[in-house]
């Protein structure tokens, strides 16, 4: 049951595109940095509850730009999540 709801949980997320806005200054630097904090914030938004830990990023993204940040939310249920950074 709970592999189901995950499974269920990860194709959500897939299809979800979620824009984070942040202030960058030249050449597309942000200043400071989106972490895994504000992508639970905007899934938070999106009405997905997950904990900030399930997020999986490699480094905290310092550029605008499209990213992919996977979720694990099994064992072997990972969901794939498209974050864009936008400009303020």
């Amino acid at each position: 049951k709970l592999r189901q709801a995950a499974q269920t949980l990860a194709e959500k997320i897939s299809k979800l595109n979620i824009a984070i806005k942040a202030k960058a200054g030249e050449e597309e630097k942000l200043f400071g940095s989106v972490t895994t904090m504000d992508i639970e914030e905007a899934l938070k938004a999106e009405g997905i509850e997950i904990d900030r830990k399930k997020i999986h990023l490699d480094e905290p993204i310092k550029r605008l730009g499209a990213y992919t940040v996977s979720i694990k939310l099994a064992q072997d249920i990972t969901a794939t999540l498209n974050v864009q950074v936008v400009p303020e």
